[in-house]
């Protein structure tokens, strides 16, 4: 590990204009690449004190044995020369999507004698027009399929095309209709071009043109009373419509634009882009990046602007670019883009309307392909056993922990306290042993005080069920009588809470209590995804690639979500509580049936036994005990419109008509499978 100290830069040394740097390990590898409007500031950033870098900002500087820069004239220039550093040193420590060169494109080849239309991967050719990409190939040929009807533009090999000029015989798709057949001289060269042109410019969304053409042709075929002529045009039309309903219309103004969105945590991001041309979705295609290094998502949104239009010139870039953020600085992404387009390209954040509407589409796409991800990765066998080992080399255990119990805390703001077990087994979800606790020990906010209450009330059940068992118990007296587990009944070998040193030092003093010795314990701070061990006073930083890390992070998420899911529960039961739920023998149906009679509790408060006697199912001595119940409880606080302060009366199941939550949270029930959590 190498000291920055030892490579920094002389005073003065660095000059104060834009540039690109590239940080080199020890063996003169650019491990990597970035660009600043001021090179002495920016570099100033990373030869600070080591504790007040983000780690893996401070693991890159470590790794570096040397640093050197470039000086440009301007910032756009920066840009294109950290793009052209990137892609030719694939530096480590850079955000690197995952390559998308398995993308299927639709291409016409216009470079050639006799233009060709066919898929195509891999990097885009100079001469060639490209559609696309597509999801799958399949969805090209069917799409063109119908095309060649009304475009019958060659498709076939260069070998096949030489075979047919040579025997004089087109191929199949010459004889069905679907082939110009220019290899035998049915059309000429420039026919044949022509026909290419006329395909591509359908294929970019100019499709009006050529429907009305064919319908004119049509209607004049059917008054000359070429019946047949006129059945064949109709075929065409169709064919063309039904090729033009593959791609829905998205954007009723013919927009052509490109939209990008980004779902991220903190180890990794997905990319979605949609391509529109002509108002309809032409293309789809994303990726899924590990944040190698500390990056923002204005950075992540320039990242994939530069892995797009890196390539790309003229109308591959298009008017409009629509992104969650704008990068910072925003003008020189935007001067590149209309550099290589050789226009004004628009790049903003739609604020409204029909686009502000699709970019939430595609964010949703970004966020399934995110989890989408995540899943495959922890479902993969080798990928957890690997997670497991890592976790167990970075804790110094005796073996993998292939049982883990997470702990988190939830409230909100000291009130409805409440902490969540989850289980981890080989590295997946066990939500059957799923617990929740609620605080009972005291009251009040005190997340270090509260680990160590449920620390302790979940161990003692676990000694207790030893004691009961025997220290020598096989797995049938550690299951009930329908062969579930006990609760509690087998202990973890990794205990991690959420939180830093303090919690970590709470579980660790409760096991002590206990007299358990066997059983490792580490935190998950959020903040810098680090892991604290008891009695340590430095963390243990796993390596940002670490499947052991991705495995704890996932367990701690999991236990947060847990948590506030049944946090909001609870307090949302707090606010729906009726001074009627303390009746005796009184069920949800007569209760609905007295404020459906009455209007509101209120209006019950007021009336006397005889009127309560009144609603059908209510007794005498039951309308007593409702009384009784009534008197006792003081009346709510009449709940206030906060916008107008108009005092506003009770609905009719007796509640405030507006509920107390956290700012900007909705209070939610949990999930059915999130009520597998037993609550202790």
């Amino acid at each position: 590990m190498a000291d920055p100290s030892s490579y920094r830069p002389r005073p003065g040394e660095i000059p104060d204009s834009p540039g690109v740097y590239r940080f080199r390990d020890e063996h003169r590898r650019v491990i990597y690449v970035g660009k600043a409007k001021s090179l002495r500031q920016r570099l100033a950033n990373y030869f600070q004190d080591l504790a007040g870098l983000h780690p893996r900002t401070r693991t890159m500087v470590t790794t570096a044995a040397s640093v050197e820069w470039t000086v440009v004239s301007t910032e756009v220039e920066a840009l294109q020369l950290e793009y052209s550093w990137i892609k030719e040193y694939d530096p480590r420590f850079n955000v690197k999507y995952r390559d998308d060169k398995s993308y299927p494109y639709l291409a016409v080849t216009m470079n050639e004698e006799y233009p060709r239309v066919q898929v195509m991967r891999g990097h885009k050719k100079k001469g060639v027009r490209y559609f696309g990409p597509y999801g799958h190939a399949w969805a090209i040929r069917d799409t063109v399929d119908l095309l060649l009807r009304v475009f019958p533009v060659r498709t076939c090999s260069a070998g096949v095309f030489k075979n047919a000029a040579r025997t004089g015989r087109p191929c199949l798709l010459g004889y069905i209709g679907k082939c110009s057949a220019p290899c035998v001289g049915r059309v000429s060269e420039e026919e044949h071009r022509e026909l290419a042109e006329e395909f591509s410019d359908f294929m970019a969304g100019r499709t009006g043109t050529y429907i009305r053409r064919l319908e004119k042709q049509m209607t004049d075929a059917a008054e000359e009373m070429e019946y047949e002529r006129a059945a064949r045009l109709r075929d065409d039309i169709e064919a063309l419509k039904k090729a033009m309903e593959k791609s829905a219309v998205v954007l009723a103004d013919a927009t052509d634009a490109d939209l990008i969105a980004v779902a991220e945590d903190e180890l990794e991001a997905a990319v979605q882009i949609f391509h529109v041309r002509g108002g309809r979705v032409r293309g789809q295609r994303g990726w899924v990046t590990d944040k190698v290094e500390d990056v923002t998502t204005p950075a992540l949104v320039e990242h994939a602007l530069q892995q797009l239009y890196g390539e790309e010139t003229g109308d591959s870039v298009p008017k409009e670019v629509l992104v969650p953020a704008l990068p910072d600085p925003v003008e020189p992404v935007q001067q590149w883009l209309t550099d290589r387009r050789g226009a004004n390209v628009s790049l903003r954040i739609p604020q409204r309307g029909d686009k502000k509407s699709l970019m939430e589409t595609v964010a949703r796409n970004a966020q399934q392909s995110l989890i989408l991800h995540k899943t495959k990765r922890a479902s993969d066998l080798t990928t957890r056993s690997r997670a497991l080992e890592e976790i167990s080399e970075a804790l110094d255990l005796d073996s993998a922990p292939l049982r883990i119990e997470c702990y988190d805390i939830s409230h909100l703001q000291g009130d409805d306290v409440v902490a969540s077990m989850v289980v981890f087994e080989d590295g997946l979800s066990r939500k059957s042993e799923y617990r929740r606790f609620q605080i009972k020990g005291f009251e009040g906010q005190d997340d270090v005080r509260s680990m160590h209450e449920v620390i302790t009330r979940r161990f003692r059940r676990y000694l207790a069920e030893k004691e009961k068992t025997g220290e020598w118990a096989d797995g049938d007296e550690l299951k009930d009588e329908e062969g579930r587990p006990k609760r509690f009944a087998y202990p973890p070998q990794l205990v991690v809470v959420d939180g830093g040193q303090p919690q970590v030092a709470a579980a660790k003093r409760a096991l002590d209590e206990l007299g358990i010795d066997d059983i490792a314990v580490c935190g998950l701070a959020k903040r810098l995804e680090e892991v604290w061990l008891p009695d340590e006073d430095d963390p243990v930083v796993l390596p940002r690639t670490s499947e052991g890390l991705y495995l704890l992070q996932r367990v701690r998420d999991e236990a947060h979500r847990f948590a506030i899911t049944y946090q909001r529960a609870k307090r949302a039961k707090r606010f729906r509580a009726s001074p009627l739920d303390d009746v005796p023998g009184l069920g949800e149906t007569r209760k609905q049936a007295l404020i459906k009679h009455f209007g509101s509790v209120k209006k019950l408060r007021s009336a006397t036994i005889d009127q309560i006697c009144e609603v059908p199912g209510i007794g005498r001595k039951t309308a007593e005990s409702i009384a009784a119940a009534l008197a006792q409880a003081a009346p709510a606080a009449p709940a206030v419109n906060t916008a107008t302060g108009e005092i506003m009366d009770d609905m009719e199941d007796g509640t405030p008509e507006t509920t107390a939550g956290a700012p900007g949270e909705p209070v939610t029930a949990g999930a059915p499978d999130e009520r597998r959590g037993q609550e202790t």
